[in-house]
């Protein structure tokens, strides 16, 4: 039944593509197999002095005398860099667009600690170990004045909390509530209708609050940046980055020169999953640079990786009101972000709570209220999944209680309500990145199907409500649904350009970045759709903020959505320029008369075809074009710019076992039905499905942040702060369900994020389905999981 009915949308969405939709091999692959792809510390590293960062050993705390005559001194150090030392340009770490909607609370180095681990220094030596015994002796040389700490976000705005921003040079770029003598680093609302009614008159009415915790990207490659002077004066960062152009804007702000003098580029990445959109090391290497006028190599630690950058813990308060027979009447998301000791992020992830979860689910009255509070813990920034992880968390839970509170199936409460085609939602226009979003109808959306077809794969009828399992351990199944976004409407933008060689293939060079999520083959899979050839004809050259044009970087699922456009975009005008030299090699060389129309000839197969049969080889095509007659380059710059973020949509079904002894959750089976609309390249897009969903299960059972009474964070390494292996891996089931997205290249929308978005809510609503406890407060640990369970007993037993 399921495979005839995905048969079935594969006919009813099917286009002739020859490239696009076929799972051509990265374009990469045989290199990072044998070793032969550069990461940043494969480059040259002669002479490379080390740099490092001097963590503060407080929370909270303020530097009132500092000497490094001493540290200075330490054989091995080339330089010991305070903050009277570097300029003060407060800026934001947070790689987004300009002007950047996080507040400028950032300098390079200051005289005040905002977090254990914060820097009050930069060093280059010889050596790592160098660069630590001069920073032991750097920190015996300084008089603190120790400030009390603000450790709980519930609490950072009490009157008498300890004010962690108070220089007076601190501000936010947009007009935006920013209040850091209150500690809030933003804030944001909209409403339509009377909430407050629809509370009073609906025939259910529910009041819940649910909260996500810390959790880090853990990439294999930590942060890392290898900065050096050029024969130009110029500063060069080769830097594992997701976003390469912002790296230079910002880098510039903070340094104080001109961005013609910075030149930045991403070599191969060992990860990003959101914390290399963050702008951390490239000003301070650059800083050590100029003071040096060395090459200098930075790379955190995984202990300093572990407090570097973490996703917003949130906690979402969710009030709804239904009719009886489950239609939703209205909903208010009332959310508190920790953003920790700066705001990188702080506005933009807070209003994704409500921007890609809210509008999921048809209503007439919906509100939303959120605050960003500063902490004196680890910082927020961009995490895959971006805000809608942790609302979604909430949504999808309450979901399930209205479900049972109603009567109703989970799956049918959410096909009576979930957002169809050629419908819109207030929160659309409501809230954008910084400004009002834009408002926008739904194109294709495949959420039905996908209910459907996981519902199917999971055993739902069998296996729903019903007690399995003997002894202590029992099974339970739970369910999700889900959409995100595709790019930033009316903000990102993206360019590639293309040219033609003179045997028929094409450079294309991309400011897209490819975090090892395969977009530089996509892009030539776009790029070769249209021109008529392999990908193996596309030479693709990415993130060079000299040679390859601008492109926001790899974040917001913007690569495939956006950049995917702008290759598409310029192969077509490419294509023009051949089908005109196409034409005139038709009239002058093979005597066609008169001159073909160059809109009637097609490229296929590596060559030209006029209307019979006729054809010219793109090889003499391009000798022509560059040696022989009319001689130019042929060749385009395009670019593309969302105009709205058409959301992919998922189902996630989970069946676990719970052993009600010792509260551990072990996961059975996942399955995961994904609707990202044409799917360019089927196998890159079910393994971003896939490990987006493996990050999502870590997260949700077995990831934790603990923190001592002082801020200091006690497990920052992988043996007390555990992930997920292949070891902890169940059966897993992915199904791509296809649509066809009008405004996206060649059907296309984004596929990236949305996956890590349904393991949090689909695991505690299996939990339920299990054991009959709910759980509001992720991660779901065996000793929480047990606890519920025990406190579930106890108020059965005085029943």
């Amino acid at each position: 039944m399921a495979n005839d009915k995905l048969d079935a949308l594969d006919a009813k969405y099917a286009r002739d593509f020859k490239v696009i939709g076929h799972s051509v091999q990265k374009i990469d692959a045989m290199g990072m197999a044998c070793g032969l792809e550069e990461y940043v510390a494969d480059h040259d590293l002669t002479g490379a002095l080390v740099g490092y960062i001097v963590p503060s050993p407080h929370a909270h705390a303020r530097i009132v005398k500092i000497d490094a005559t001493r540290a200075r001194a330490v054989k091995g150090v080339h330089a010991v860099l305070t903050y009277k030392d570097v300029p003060r340009h407060l800026h934001t770490t947070a790689g987004q667009g300009y002007v950047e909607p996080s507040p400028y609370d950032t300098a390079i180095l200051d005289s005040k600690m905002r977090l254990v681990g914060d820097h009050v220094a930069l060093i280059a030596a010889d050596t790592r170990e160098i660069a630590e015994e001069a920073g032991r002796v750097l920190l015996e040389d300084i008089e603190w004045e120790v400030l009390t700490p603000v450790l709980d976000a519930d609490h950072a705005m009490d009157p008498g909390a300890s004010v962690i921003h108070d220089e007076p040079d601190a501000y936010i770029p947009i007009p935006v509530p920013y209040e850091p003598q209150k500690n809030m680093a933003s804030a944001a609302s909209m409403g339509v209708g009377d909430m407050d009614a629809v509370l009073k008159t609906s025939h259910l009415a529910i009041d819940e609050t649910y909260s996500t915790h810390y959790a880090q990207h853990c990439p294999i490659e930590t942060h890392v940046c290898l900065g050096s002077i050029d024969g130009r004066d110029r500063l060069k960062l080769i830097t594992s980055t997701q976003v390469p152009y912002h790296a230079r804007r910002i880098t510039a702000q903070a340094l104080g020169i001109p961005v013609k003098r910075i030149r930045v580029n991403k070599p191969r990445i060992g990860g990003g999953f959101g914390t290399k959109q963050e702008v951390l090391l490239e000003p301070l290497v650059g800083a050590l640079v100029l003071a040096t006028r060395r090459k200098i190599l930075m790379r955190l630690s995984r202990a300093e990786e572990f407090v570097s950058r973490v996703r917003h813990p949130i906690k979402t308060r969710m009030q709804a009101g239904f009719n009886a027979d489950g239609t939703v009447n209205g909903m208010r998301m009332e959310v508190l972000s920790n953003t920790g000791a700066y705001g990188s992020h702080a506005l933009t992830v807070m209003c994704n709570c409500g921007s890609k979860v809210l509008p999921l689910y048809r209503m007439k009255t919906v509100a939303f209220d959120a605050k960003a509070v500063y902490t004196n813990l680890p910082v927020g920034g961009a995490y895959r999944g971006y805000g809608a992880t942790q609302s979604a968390f909430a949504m999808e839970v309450m979901m399930d209680e209205v479900a049972e509170k109603l009567g109703i199936d989970p799956l049918e409460l959410r096909r009576r309500n979930h957002i169809q085609p050629g419908e819109g939602s207030p929160v659309f226009a409501a809230l954008g990145e910084g400004k009002p979003g834009v408002e926008q109808k739904i194109g294709s959306c495949g959420l039905s199907d996908c209910l459907t077809l996981g519902a199917e794969a999971i055993g739902w009828e069998e296996k729903r409500g019903k007690i399995r399992g003997t002894g202590p351990k029992k099974r339970g199944i739970g369910m999700c649904a889900l959409m995100q976004g595709s790019s930033i409407p009316e903000i990102d933008m993206a360019s590639v350009s293309i040219k033609m060689n003179d045997d028929g293939s094409f450079v294309l060079a991309a400011g897209a970045t490819d975090l090892g999520t395969g977009s530089d083959t996509v892009l030539a899979q776009a790029a070769a759709e249209i021109l008529g050839v392999e990908v193996t004809d596309i030479i693709v050259h990415s993130s060079d903020t000299d040679l390859t044009p601008f492109d926001v970087g790899a974040y917001a699922s913007s690569t495939t959505y956006l950049s995917g456009e702008a290759s598409r975009r310029t192969a077509i005008e490419v294509a023009k320029q051949i089908r005109e030299v196409a034409a005139d090699m038709f009239h002058e060389e093979k005597g066609m008369d008169p001159r073909p129309d160059p809109d009637t000839l097609v490229l296929k197969d590596k060559q030209v075809f006029a209307p019979n049969g006729e054809s010219v080889t793109l090889n003499a095509i391009g000798l022509r074009s560059l040696y022989e007659r009319d001689q130019h380059q042929i060749g385009h710059i395009g670019s593309a710019i969302s105009h709205k973020s058409p959301p992919p949509f998922s189902a996630h079904f989970a069946e676990v076992e719970v052993d009600e002894e010792t509260g551990k959750v072990r996961i059975v089976k996942y399955v995961t039905t994904m609707d990202c609309g044409t799917a360019l390249n089927p196998k890159l897009a079910e393994g971003q499905v896939e490990g987006a969903v493996v990050n999502g299960l870590s997260f949700a059972l077995t990831e934790e942040y603990l923190f001592n009474e002082k801020g200091r964070m006690q497990n920052a390494n992988f043996a007390d702060y555990k992930i997920f292996n292949t070891d902890d891996m169940p059966e897993m089931v992915t199904i791509m369900v296809p649509t066809y997205e009008e405004t996206g290249p060649f059907g296309g929308k984004s596929v990236s994020e949305i996956g890590i978005n349904g393991p949090i809510p689909a695991i505690a609503n299996a939990i339920y389905d299990a054991v009959g406890v709910r759980i509001h407060h992720a991660p779901f640990t065996p000793e929480k999981v047990l606890k519920a369970i025990q406190e579930k007993k106890a108020r059965e037993a005085k029943k």
